[in-house]
């Protein structure tokens, strides 16, 4: 049996590598995100864009350095013609506002690779249930299954119960 495919979104890194917040929901969904990372490969192959390594990479060099290294068990995935058009339906249907196109970026690939979750702790644009239906109307419209999205959280349950 093939193991199910996490893109992991680089919020999720940035929670994983990051020193504990002081405000106790960003705490608590750190504690979550170290706990799911610590099984997550037991479970699942977990890939990510070049445009999570980037964003990574970005800003300080300590942090990025940490962000990095976490992502070395994670496998690459190109981009293609068919998660760029993908990425633009996205937008030009307004599932994610322009100045959000990153984000749709990041659901655009992981559809058009066919990867089964899309794990985030954007609940602005990815993980939110006023959203996501948009965003499943135009990835069904352009031809694609949506992968689930979803936090750390929602999906311990996956893998706390399986054989």
């Amino acid at each position: 049996m093939t193991k199910p495919g996490v893109y992991v979104e680089t919020s999720v890194v940035s929670y994983l590598t990051a020193r504990p917040s002081r405000d106790l929901i960003v705490a608590a969904q750190q504690a979550m995100t170290r706990e799911w990372w610590r099984n997550a490969s037991a479970r699942f192959v977990l890939v990510a864009s070049e445009l999570v390594f980037a964003e990574a990479a970005a800003g300080d060099a300590e942090a990025a350095r940490a962000r990095l290294i976490a992502l070395e068990r994670v496998k690459r995935l190109d981009n293609t013609a068919d998660a760029a058009g993908l990425t633009r339906r996205l937008l030009e249907v307004g599932a994610f506002p322009r100045e959000a196109a990153a984000d749709a970026a990041h659901v655009g690939i992981a559809a058009a690779k066919q990867v089964d979750y899309l794990l985030t702790w954007n609940l602005r644009h990815n993980a939110n249930a006023a959203v996501r239906p948009r965003i499943e109307r135009a990835r069904r419209e352009a031809g694609h299954e949506p992968p689930v999205i979803c936090t750390p959280s929602e999906l311990m349950e996956a893998y706390s119960h399986a054989d």
